[in-house]
């Protein structure tokens, strides 16, 4: 039962760490403090490379045992178990059934465990994203002892960052296996992230020993691979998967949203059908020690009125200004400007500012329009017939 109770608690520690998620101008984008919740203060010595490497990037730890009498996370009446246990299901990932259950993987195992229960797994299968993982691949296996969830496929928010093999699945390994197991296969999830609606953001293991001295500096080997790697992928992996979640890399902000017509710089109180408009946003994103621009070719703007009638790409000068031009549209009425970016392990940026659309007032039309002239054509020689007309009809004998 300990297995489970670790798990929901790491999760609970990185979302306490990142409620404070905000758009600071010179600050990073989250606080600095981070609670974590411990069975047992001997975690703080076994996991201290982990906590040291938190420490060292500028947070401040505070170790508590989970069951501490001073704790005062409360939230509709439940007390802050109940809320940790709630945590992972609300996050969108099930976990298995049987408390006692572990991945067990008879092929994808680390050789160390040849006569074991291959309950070590060395773990290669992760999300290609570089916001997640970082730039640099990693190259070690990871090793892995604990349980596994399966991430719900309905909620959209969830990550799988490290998948177990197709040859895996949960069971009791002490217990002979009567049916077949609940999870199996690339279905089994070894650690997964959520990101929420509002960007707050949370990482699930069902390992506590990944995290540990032991396995951060371990080598490993892969069962029936002759490479072999003096340091497995964990020390990696934990530093950058925290990175991402404490917000140090992936963190969008956008600033001095600007718009107005072409060839002026005052921000009007609407606009007319068929002006010409210029549209500009600021974007950043956190460096882990200071903002610096993002550069992207996929930002879009919309100018929207119950539907797109405007859906353009935005150009940047790579100095983190994004930029637009284009024609009202010929239909008057409350228009948004918006711009919705979601991308793979950023931020969500949702912006909107509403303005009003008039149509001409009666003496800004041109005098003579162009397309008209066929009509005034008639209109004139259909009275100079009439003159014509009038004249011969009569004077004519």
């Amino acid at each position: 039962m300990a297995a489970p109770r670790v798990l929901l608690l790491l999760a609970a520690a990185a979302l306490l760490a990142v409620s404070s998620v905000g758009d600071a101008s010179g600050e990073g984008p989250r606080g600095r403090k981070l609670l974590v919740l411990v069975d047992d203060l001997a975690v703080r010595s076994s996991h201290s490379a982990f906590f040291g490497s938190l420490q060292a990037r500028g947070l401040d730890l505070e170790f508590r045992l989970a069951d501490d009498p001073k704790l005062s996370l409360h939230r509709y009446d439940h007390s802050a178990s109940d809320l940790i246990r709630g945590i992972a299901t609300e996050c969108g990932v099930d976990f298995d059934e049987d408390p006692e259950a572990m991945v067990i993987d008879h092929i994808n195992y680390a050789s160390s465990e040849v006569e074991g229960d291959h309950t070590l797994i060395a773990g290669d299968d992760l999300i290609q994203s570089d916001v997640i993982l970082g730039s640099k691949k990693i190259e070690a296996p990871v090793l892995f002892r604990g349980i596994g969830h399966a991430a719900n496929p309905s909620n959209s928010l969830v990550l799988k960052v490290l998948s177990a093999s197709p040859s895996a699945y949960s069971a009791n390994p002490e217990a002979k296996l009567a049916s077949v197991p609940s999870l199996t296969g690339s279905a089994i999830s070894l650690v997964s992230v959520m990101q929420a609606r509002n960007n707050a953001r949370v990482l699930i293991s069902g390992s506590l020993d990944l995290f540990s001295n032991r396995f951060l500096k371990s080598g490993v080997q892969k069962a029936g691979s002759k490479m072999s790697h003096d340091k497995a992928g964990n020390e990696q992996f934990v530093t950058e998967t925290s990175k991402w979640v404490f917000h140090e890399r992936g963190h969008l902000k956008a600033v001095n949203v600007k718009h107005h017509k072409v060839g002026e710089t005052n921000e009007p109180s609407m606009y007319r059908i068929n002006d010409d408009l210029e549209y500009s946003v600021e974007i950043y994103e956190w460096s882990g020690t200071s903002w610096k621009p993002y550069v992207a070719d996929d930002v879009q703007i919309q100018f929207f009125m119950m539907s797109p009638y405007v859906l353009k790409n935005m150009s940047t000068d790579k100095t983190a200004v994004y930029s637009a031009s284009f024609k009202v549209p010929d239909v008057y009425g409350v228009f948004q400007f918006k711009v919705e970016y979601q991308r793979l392990g950023y931020t969500g940026l949702s912006l909107a500012k509403q303005i009003p659309v008039r149509p001409y007032r009666h003496d800004e039309y041109e005098r003579f329009i162009t397309s008209a002239f066929p009509y005034y054509a008639a209109s004139f020689s259909t009275m100079g017939a009439f003159f014509i007309f009038s004249v011969a009809y009569l004077y004519h004998k």
